[in-house]
C-alpha cells in the first residue's frame, strides 16, 4: 500500500517538474523537455495530459505553455501539500 502511494507522491513530483520547465521554457515540446530532464518521452507526454486536464498548460504547435491558472496553483501548493502532511500525520496508528 506505502508502494503505491510513494508511485503516485513520485508521479505527482514528475508533473511538477515538468509543469516548472513548461512555466519557465513555454513554448517547449516532449523532445526538448525529455532531453534536459531525467524524464523519457512518454512520461513527459503523460505529465502533459494530466497538466492539461487541470487546465494548467495549454498545448500549441510550438510547445506546451502554461496558462493563468498555473499561478494560482503554484501559490497554493504550499498550503495544500501541508493539507496533506496533516492528513498523513493523523493516519499513524495509536495517536
Amino acid at each position: 500500500m506505502i508502494d503505491t502511494m510513494k508511485t503516485e507522491v513520485d508521479m505527482l513530483e514528475r508533473h511538477l517538474h515538468v509543469l516548472e520547465m513548461v512555466r519557465e521554457n513555454g513554448p517547449i515540446g516532449i523532445v526538448k523537455m525529455s532531453n534536459e530532464s531525467d524524464h523519457v518521452r512518454h512520461e513527459i507526454r503523460y505529465s502533459l495530459r494530466k497538466l492539461e486536464e487541470a487546465n494548467l498548460i495549454t498545448p500549441t504547435q510550438q510547445g506546451a505553455l502554461s496558462t493563468e491558472q498555473s499561478s494560482s496553483f503554484i501559490e497554493n501548493l504550499d498550503e495544500q501539500l501541508n493539507e496533506m502532511r496533516a492528513k498523513i500525520a493523523a493516519m499513524r496508528p495509536g495517536e
